[in-house]
């Protein structure tokens, strides 16, 4: 009889549902690590990331949320079929938590190769955080990159589809120094184009990465805003 129990017991544990942890904010950084992304500017990113969630105000931030936690992932994508999971899922709700993912994001591998295909990129966001083990107030996807999308699915269809499901879409505009390039097609400024065809959702907002805001200020004032919930003062989605 006490074996029969015990089986049984063993049987509801293996049996019983997953339960998801709470965190504040589930984030996933989709950052630009095409072929228009050089060793360089691909390791600029990765430091400016890990600068900003190891600074003592993100921590702040992330410490005045109701729970005290945020879930974050990060990955870099280039063409359609190129994907990269740079570091899985994690939770931050302290320096040392903060610190392991920023050590693993600086010293992984680069991955991702073609160019521009920043509605898969999307996609990919959702299904890493349909699958995660973690369970936010909020659903943040936050696209950084130096061009528009050129290749793979529908953006229009990617990013109604991600807002559709409650997802919200920011986005941080890399406008090198001195490449004079527009950013978007037909002269329109980089900026302009992902407010009006990346972001979307809730407080959804644009940040600015140029000769005036290097990339490691914006990514921290890019990430103050999305921990608090409270929506950019750059440029917003008009839809």
């Amino acid at each position: 009889m006490r074996f029969i129990l015990r089986s049984l017991v063993a049987l509801s544990l293996l049996t019983a549902p997953a339960h998801a942890e709470s965190v504040d904010l589930e984030l996933v950084f989709a950052a630009d690590g095409s072929g228009s992304i050089d060793n360089d500017e691909l390791r600029l990113q990765r430091q400016g990331w890990a600068d900003a969630l190891t600074s003592p105000d993100v921590l702040n931030g992330i410490k005045d949320g109701p729970i005290g936690a945020i879930a974050v992932a990060f990955m870099e994508w280039g063409g359609p079929s190129s994907q990269v999971l740079i570091v899985d899922w994690h939770v931050i709700r302290d320096e040392a938590s903060a610190r392991v993912f920023a050590d693993k994001l600086l010293s992984a591998p680069r991955g991702a190769t073609g160019y521009n295909s920043i509605s898969n990129a999307i996609d990919f966001s959702v299904r890493l955080v349909e699958g995660n083990a973690h369970e936010g107030t909020r659903k943040v996807i936050d696209v950084s990159g130096d061009g528009p999308n050129m290749n793979g699915r529908s953006l229009e269809q990617a990013r109604a589809e991600a807002l559709a499901k409650g997802f919200t879409i920011n986005a941080l505009a890399i406008r090198r120094p001195g490449s004079g390039r527009p950013g978007g097609p037909g002269g329109m400024s980089l900026e302009d184009y992902y407010a009006q065809n990346v972001i979307g959702g809730p407080g959804s907002f644009v940040e600015i990465a140029n000769e005036t805001q290097p990339f490691a200020l914006a990514a921290r004032r890019k990430l103050l805003t999305e921990i608090a919930g409270t929506g950019g003062a750059s440029r917003h989605a008009s839809r």
